[in-house]
């Protein structure tokens, strides 16, 4: 409503300016001049207002870049047009005036220059006002830096739609690259991970309620390094974190200081726990290490060793937990087998 307001006002005031306009006694006397007048400034306000509507939304940091690069090059020319002045000044009324030519071109030089400094480097400062960096409410404090194999694995984008993470999502090219490569390969296997991979990000992509953004430029500091190290470097140059499932990556990111959020630790953590003397109920799928063991899995995957199971393959069991193991494989569950769980559910022998 507030934008309609606006627009209705911006209509009015061109209409006026139009009134204020043809009021002056330098216009040409014909009748229709000042219709003309009056219409074309409506007509240019209106002109303004659909290129507004269709633009869509706006990006701040290109607009704030454009506004602040005019300001910036306009008092660049301005003070060099001053110190060039005496340079620019005809020694006689019969020389031609180059000033004012001198100036339009050098003002039109250092506006693009500065305009195109900002907005090529506002990834970097990421400014409201210039140079300042005020927190985001919205999609939070720090931007997440996707992992190859946390795309590949796919359970990043579960977890982005359950709107736990509001944070921005920052996809490298170098990445992205490296997806294509993968699904580009000869390997079946590798190419089905690949592809796998980028309907993750297209899958991400086509949600409005999440900012993904492709971070497409070479910083100085990623000259000769391998894409691992790359992604630390870019968490680090955005003050950002690292989301990954390798372990190694996670290591390496660790020793830089660099944030890491781990699906796998992560999946660990929202796995159920279980205490000692509880029971539960798997289907013993194979025989384990030790004599006597069976194991089975739980639907989390988690696996359980149940002594006296091996006698017990391929049958649904009560078991009585005995110990909890955390390892940085996952959860391990130790227990004792209770009574067979007939198929109508009844306990058996």
């Amino acid at each position: 409503m507030a934008l309609v307001i606006l627009r209705c006002v911006f209509i009015l005031v061109a209409a006026g300016v139009g009134f204020q306009i043809i009021q002056a006694d330098t216009l040409p006397k014909e009748p229709y001049v000042p219709w003309l007048v009056v219409g074309g400034l409506i007509l240019l306000a209106a002109t303004v207002i659909a290129i507004d509507v269709f633009a869509g939304r706006k990006r701040l940091d290109t607009i704030t870049a454009v506004y602040f690069g005019l300001i910036i090059g306009f008092f660049l020319t301005y003070v060099l047009t001053i110190a060039i002045s005496p340079w620019l000044v005809p020694d006689s009324p019969k020389q031609f005036n180059w000033g004012p030519w001198v100036t339009l071109v050098l003002g039109m030089v250092l506006c693009y220059t500065c305009i195109s400094i900002l907005m090529q480097t506002k990834d970097d400062f990421r400014f409201i006002i210039p140079y300042v960096e005020f927190a985001k409410e919205i999609k939070g404090l720090k931007p997440y830096v996707l992992d190859t194999s946390v795309v590949i694995d796919g359970r990043i984008a579960d977890v982005i739609e359950t709107r736990i993470i509001d944070n921005q999502l920052i996809m490298p090219q170098f990445v992205i690259s490296e997806l294509q490569a993968i699904a580009d390969s000869s390997d079946k296997l590798k190419r089905g991970r690949g592809r796998r991979g980028l309907d993750i990000l297209n899958r991400l992509r086509s949600d409005a309620k999440v900012d993904l953004v492709v971070f497409d430029r070479e910083l100085p500091q990623f000259a000769g390094q391998p894409v691992d190290q790359k992604l630390v470097l870019l968490a680090k140059h955005l003050e950002g974190k690292v989301v990954t499932n390798d372990y190694n990556l996670n290591k390496v990111a660790k020793l830089h200081n660099v944030g890491v959020i781990n699906l796998n630790e992560l999946s660990n953590a929202l796995k159920p726990m279980f205490m000692p003397g509880e029971t539960l109920q798997v289907r013993i799928i194979k025989p384990g290490e030790e004599s006597g063991q069976g194991v089975g899995y739980l639907e989390d995957g988690t696996m359980v060793v149940i002594e006296g199971g091996r006698e017990h393959i391929s049958e649904n069991a009560v078991v009585l937990v005995t110990s909890v193991l955390q390892t940085s494989a996952g959860r391990m569950v130790f227990g004792r087998f209770e009574h067979r769980v007939a198929s109508n559910g009844q306990a058996g022998a």
